[in-house]
Formats: C-alpha cells, sequence, structure tokens
C-alpha cells in the first residue's frame, strides 16, 4: 500500500545512446516514483527509485522492456538498505 524501501535496478544490454534513461523518466514520472536514472561506466543503465508497491511494479516490468530501442539482456535487484535522499519528481543524471 504505503511505499517501500527503495529498489535499486540496474540493466543491462544496449541501454545507452538509444533513449532508455528518457523512457525510464516518463514512466517513473508517469507513475508518481521518485529516485533517479543514471548511465553506469559499464555501458548498464542504474535505476534507483521508491514508491508504491505496485507503482514499482510497473516500473520494473517497463525496464524489462525498455524503448523499442533498447534491447534489454537484464535487469539486476536489490533493495536499498541504508539511507538516501531521492530526488522528487524523479530525476535523470
Amino acid at each position: 500500500m504505503g511505499a517501500a524501501r527503495p529498489i535499486r535496478f540496474v540493466v543491462r544490454g544496449r541501454v545507452q545512446g538509444v533513449g532508455f534513461r528518457w523512457f525510464v523518466m516518463v514512466e517513473a514520472g508517469r507513475l508518481g516514483l521518485e529516485g533517479y536514472v543514471r548511465n553506469l561506466p559499464d555501458s548498464s543503465v542504474e535505476v534507483v527509485a521508491r514508491g508504491a508497491r505496485e507503482a514499482m511494479r510497473e516500473l520494473e516490468e517497463a525496464l524489462t522492456r525498455g524503448p523499442s530501442t533498447a534491447r534489454v539482456d537484464g535487469v539486476e535487484k536489490q533493495e536499498v538498505t541504508h539511507e538516501i535522499q531521492l530526488p522528487n519528481p524523479f530525476d535523470m543524471k
């Protein structure tokens, strides 16, 4: 029902230079999530988000799909156990 702990997703595949971060920004905004998305040096994309459980499930599903220009090979997921301040609204770094 309420907001859970933040979740960190790492998305691998062809996810940089294909509009993936913009796709995440739009989806997260639509779902009312707080957090951020950024490119990582290993060519993956990191998403840290917090929000209602159902919205987080929808975000996870969207990350496995990505925009039509991307190819998602896998999504790693882990709960963030330390305190973290997340941007609200969702931000792109």
